[in-house]
């Protein structure tokens, strides 16, 4: 199988803050991909009632469970979920375009409600709207549960990012033809690991797509590409920043930590002061929960919530002489919401992002990503042979240390913010830009959505021309 990891995000890791640069401690809860980390942890992962208006019409495609092969399972289907809103398209007549939302490491039952992006911009590019689930997500498994399907040996290999890209353009050109949108091009977006999906769609078929808006896509995280350690180090400057007496705190709180858990009963005593629903087995698995919950704080540390302030305004705002594990804990309680008891996650809960993270024990093949999509030379392959894609970046965010920053070429560019403070000035956290609009929008990211239209408007715009240059095929005209 190929080895989906993103250097920081299933790999062992040094622990943030740390008291050394040893590598001696390893983490394995921390933010997995996603634009919307925080209020997935609070969702189903698959909704059994409609929660959209009513222009958004689901439909489900019998797709092909292997597209690679010619055994006979290879033939098997199964049905992939796909949402579609015509509300502000202009037709095939007008040869209108296709915005079509690539479905990462969840179910898209609120993808059409969180990505504001498309539905935002819709009304100006009179844009059909679709969104494709990832298979193996919420309502695109084949043959039962995701949990049955992975101990499964027989199913689980057809999980893959390859054919996940196989899918989403069967999917396309498939309503391109029911809707008679043979010459209605087509642009797609992800954000975070849809985002990376996004622009290896358009490396892979770029006669499918004719550009890709990738937003916080780590495209360059794996085999050693940038340095493993950057998704922390960005994490510990989002604090530092905030608050050096809060990054001293936290610094000193690991050893503080581990002396209390060697302690008889110490076990006991942390899980009571955190408030957790289980007894830790380990001072470890503590650690490991605080990381989690400070990466995800810088790592979507947006207004209104501010999370990395929240967490400081803790610490630091504790009752002064106060011990460092009580200012560690007024940082917790602001930054969680009210809750009888805590849950440590134990990384089992999510079981295609732990296949895909390669824990099954099953023997990797961590060279494949690199091989199959571009390694080393990524960049010069992007110049190369890329075109059209938009590479969109928070500079607080911590996974943009493996995203592109850099414009390679006059058609892939990199936009993201340059003014890099704290979070009630100028911020650039994950995926900001393709969420909704709001009043409270600073001005930057208001600049930055509007750069990312002007950059999609000249595709099209460029695209119609070499259309309407084209000799006739007694194709529909545009009007």
């Amino acid at each position: 199988m190929e080895f989906l990891t993103l250097g920081i995000q299933c790999l062992s890791l040094l622990i943030l803050f740390s008291t050394t640069s040893s590598l001696s401690e390893t983490l394995h809860t921390i933010p997995r991909l996603t634009p919307f980390y925080r209020s997935n942890l609070r969702r189903p992962e698959s909704s059994s009632f409609n929660i959209l208006p009513q222009e958004f019409k689901t439909y489900y495609y019998n797709q092909t469970l292997d597209h690679f092969n010619y055994r006979p399972q290879s033939y098997a289907t199964f049905k992939q979920r796909y949402i579609v809103n015509s509300k502000y398209w202009g037709g095939a007549q007008s040869n209108s375009p296709i915005l079509a939302y690539l479905g990462a490491e969840s179910s898209i039952d609120y993808d059409p409600l969180d990505i504001g992006f498309l539905t935002d911009n819709a009304p100006h590019f009179k844009a059909l709207l679709v969104y494709i689930e990832h298979r193996y997500y919420g309502e695109s498994i084949p043959f039962g549960t995701t949990e049955e399907v992975l101990k499964n040996e027989n199913i689980r290999g057809y999980f893959n990012s390859a054919q996940t890209l196989a899918d989403y353009a069967e999917v396309l050109l498939y309503i391109k033809k029911k809707y008679w949108a043979q010459d209605s091009l087509i642009i797609v977006a992800g954000g975070s690991y849809g985002g990376i999906l996004a622009s290896w769609f358009r490396l892979k078929y770029p006669h499918v797509a004719l550009g890709a808006l990738a937003s916080s896509a780590p495209i360059l995280y794996f085999d050693n590409i940038t340095p493993q350690n950057g998704y922390h180090s960005i994490v510990t400057k989002d604090f530092r920043e905030v608050s050096e007496s809060c990054y001293q705190t936290i610094r000193k709180s690991w050893s503080i930590i581990d002396k209390i858990a060697s302690k008889p009963d110490g076990l006991s005593i942390l899980s009571r002061k955190f408030k957790l629903c289980q007894d830790l087995n380990s001072s470890r698995d503590l650690k490991n929960y605080l990381v989690l919950r400070y990466s995800v704080a810088a790592q979507y540390d947006a207004p209104p919530e501010c999370p990395v302030t929240e967490v400081c305004g803790g610490i630091d705002g504790a009752p002064k002489g106060s011990h460092i594990l009580d200012r560690i804990l007024a940082g917790f309680f602001a930054s969680e919401r009210n809750q009888s008891c805590y849950s440590v996650p134990t990384g089992t809960g999510i079981w295609g992002w732990t296949w895909q993270c390669s824990t099954f024990g099953v023997p990797p093949r961590p060279h494949w990503i690199t091989t199959y999509y571009g390694g080393q030379d990524i960049k010069l392959v992007l110049n190369k042979f890329g075109s059209n894609i938009i590479f969109s970046n928070g500079l607080r965010d911590p996974y943009s240390s493996g995203g592109v920053l850099e414009n390679i070429s006059d058609t892939i560019l990199a936009v993201y913010t340059y003014n890099n403070i704290f979070c009630l000035g100028v911020v650039g956290s994950h995926c900001l830009d393709i969420l909704g609009e709001s009043k409270t929008d600073p001005d930057w990211l208001t600049e930055q959505r509007k750069r990312e239209v002007d950059i999609i408007q000249g595709w099209i715009t460029k695209y119609y021309a070499d259309l309407q240059a084209k000799p006739s095929r007694s194709r529909r005209q545009i009007n």
